[in-house]
């Protein structure tokens, strides 16, 4: 006698087996990320059980324009630091992240980001951040690692990311621009907030 279902009932099985799997990896990732970087359950006085930070605000650059900014960061791949410090904290976690930068009223270039983190394991109080904002690497481009960026380097305070840093190195992008010795002051927010201020920019 056939057994019931037949091709249709293995399929299913099959399928449901890999959803598990699926699942289960995904549960194995978020554990072992969580292990190695407890600080991006709440980071920034926030929650943040998706363990990323998401804001908005605005950078300043040496010539005094100013640019809307938004990123969002989450934990990166590890790297090999051998002990690296800044201003007296020790290496603690990579990060990686993108961002959009409002270079004219209504006109938004996107943007790559990547990180470090010194001191701190369990939280981010006290912990300096250090971002690199480039250019976006477009898929199949050549000479990527030519790309435009600035750097920013700063500490929370309170729900605020501060990246009040002096000096942070700055290269131009291809479209010309150069944002050089950037500040910023970056609050949690949804892009919808920096797509309005985008909009009503005076940056030049």
């Amino acid at each position: 006698m056939a057994r019931s279902g037949g091709c249709l009932g293995c399929l299913g099985g099959c399928l449901a087996k890999s959803v598990l799997v699926l699942v289960a990896g995904l549960v194995f990732v978020y554990v072992f990320t969580i292990l190695l970087n407890p600080w991006a359950l709440h980071i920034g006085g926030r929650s943040t059980p998706l363990l990323y930070w998401h804001g908005t605000g605005s950078v300043v650059s040496k010539d005094g324009k100013i640019y809307p900014l938004y990123v969002s960061f989450w934990p990166g791949k590890p790297q090999r630091h051998n002990g690296s410090r800044r201003e007296g904290k020790i290496w603690s976690a990579d990060l990686n992240g993108n961002g959009w930068l409002c270079t004219a009223p209504g006109s938004v270039e996107r943007m790559d980001l990547s990180g470090t983190m010194y001191g701190g394991y369990s939280n981010t109080t006290n912990s300096l951040f250090d971002f690199r904002v480039l250019e976006w690497r477009r898929p199949f481009a050549f000479n990527y690692q030519h790309r435009g960026f600035f750097d920013l380097a700063g500490t929370f305070q309170g729900q605020n990311l501060v990246m009040n840093r002096p000096n942070e190195q700055g290269i131009q992008f291809k479209s010309g621009l150069i944002i050089d010795h950037a500040t910023a002051t970056l609050h949690y927010a949804a892009y919808s907030e920096f797509e309005t201020a985008c909009q009503s920019a005076k940056t030049p």
